[in-house]
């Protein structure tokens, strides 16, 4: 990456109490060397500043630069956000994927709805997926110098001509060789295999699980876990694409499939290492895993686990719920009708409270045009569609999952505020289990103080 290439890090945050308030650091000003060198992402940044001895050159918000040298101890942050973790621009993909969800929207949207990324050290920073298509030689010896591991990468097949086709680039062959890359270099990834049926299903998905599995040996083992996720289709794909949806026979026939292999992979290898995402089961209607047949969640990224997971922290958080509210109200609790069945206990249990009635409404999403619909995806459309008929008490209850995660937008770039105009009740943008059990919990003091902040009353 040329240095010409790197902006200074827009400064978005300082932390207080940190060394940065300390210096005097404002929002909008901009970080543009550390120690002579201009660092290109958070990973740099982070590095680079794990020196005792720093000196820092700073432009102010009026264009100043300021040069700021600094004693510290080691590995002490400076407290500070930016405004991106990437200072040099994202590293795009350069493959033609026909599942890709960022080609399955409609035109028109925000722009960041459009970037395809398939980055590096946002994998390493965030957990997402890549596919290795796109690295170069200098970005290749970086992640091997700067030990940067574990990696997220798109798999999808281990055969040359059924990833290469699946991911319309002739590069994508070379996933085995990559793969013995990172064992030679005792790197870890965390696989993933996107099931497209007639395509990398059957036999290819037996092959592509048993070559992956072979790199989990050894004390570092190469490939870390797999995750075996269902396609998802919308209706604004292409109309001229191989794809064909996933049904619930062909949900249990891959279930089987993998069952079988996992049962193999434990007694050979002594970890399940390949798991099945919750939608196959809940597609296929039948009963999720045990919790203990999760390990230590490696893929709850990837909706691996994740049901019982969120079920175990609700019985944990559940104990802090109050016996009595000191008035009556009744929520509307708003989820994907995916998560339907798995989700009852929990509304039970809330109902327990006396004077508080929780109703779920489980939706599915005509904006995509999908029959079963995961609750991260239902959009503004949806619940204005749906809801405008029901009686929704005194609010919604919006799992935060749905919006972009910082502001108040869904994917259809619809708000919260024109929700809630909409159908003309309070909304609660609730984030995991803790969020839940708060909003069900509150007072009535807190009750119409979170009223008086909601969209719909300052209408």
């Amino acid at each position: 990456m040329r240095e010409t290439s790197i902006r200074p890090a827009l400064v978005t945050r300082v932390l207080p109490g940190s060394i940065a308030e300390e210096l005097g650091f404002e929002v909008g000003d901009r970080l543009s060397r550390i120690n002579g060198e201009a660092p290109r992402d958070l990973i740099d940044y982070r590095f680079l500043c794990a020196d005792e001895f720093l000196e820092l050159e700073v432009l102010d918000s009026r264009g100043t630069l300021h040069q700021v040298e600094l004693e510290k101890d080691y590995d002490e942050d400076l407290g500070l956000e930016f405004e991106s973790a990437l200072f040099d621009g994202l590293i795009q993909c350069n493959n033609r994927c026909p599942f890709c969800f960022i080609d399955q929207q409609p035109p028109g949207k925000r722009d960041s709805l459009y970037l395809k990324d398939d980055d590096y050290r946002l994998s390493f920073l965030y957990g997402s997926y890549l596919t290795l298509t796109n690295l170069t030689v200098p970005e290749w010896g970086r992640i091997a110098q700067m030990r940067l591991s574990p990696l997220y990468v798109s798999v999808h097949a281990t055969e040359p001509e059924i990833r290469s086709q699946l991911l319309k680039n002739p590069r994508a062959g070379k996933i085995l060789e990559q793969l013995a890359w990172f064992q030679e270099h005792r790197l870890q990834i965390h696989a993933q295999v996107v099931v497209c049926p007639g395509i990398n299903d059957g036999a290819h998905l037996e092959q592509t699980l048993r070559d992956l599995a072979q790199f989990h040996q050894g004390e570092v083992p190469a490939v870390a876990s797999i995750a075996v996720v269902p396609v998802g289709l919308t209706r604004f794909r292409p109309v001229e694409d191989e794809l064909i949806p996933v049904t619930p026979e062909k949900a249990a026939e891959v279930i089987a499939q993998v069952q079988a292999l996992q049962k193999q992979f434990r007694r050979s290898l002594g970890s399940t290492v390949a798991w099945l995402s919750d939608e196959w089961f809940l597609m296929a209607g039948t009963e999720l895993p045990p919790e203990a047949h999760y390990e230590s969640y490696p893929q709850i990224g990837n909706g691996v686990g994740s049901i019982r997971q969120f079920l175990r922290a609700f019985h944990e958080a559940a104990a802090t719920l109050p016996v009595r509210l000191d008035r009556p109200r009744r929520l509307t609790w708003v989820v994907g009708n995916a998560v339907e069945q798995a989700f009852q206990p929990i509304v039970q249990r809330l109902n327990q409270v006396e004077n508080l009635t929780v109703e779920m409404a489980a939706l599915n999403s005509d904006y995509w045009g999908q029959a079963i619909t995961v609750t991260g995806v239902l959009t503004g459309t949806d619940l204005i569609q749906k809801l405008a008929d029901r009686d929704l008490g005194d609010g919604i209850l919006l799992p935060s999952v749905m919006l972009k995660h910082d502001d108040a937008r869904f994917l259809d770039d619809t708000t919260v505020a024109d929700v809630a105009q909409a159908l003309g009740v309070p909304i609660d943008s609730v984030d995991g289990v803790e969020g839940l059990v708060a909003a069900c919990s509150v007072s009535e003091s807190k009750l119409l103080a979170a009223v008086a902040r909601s969209p719909i009353a300052c209408q």
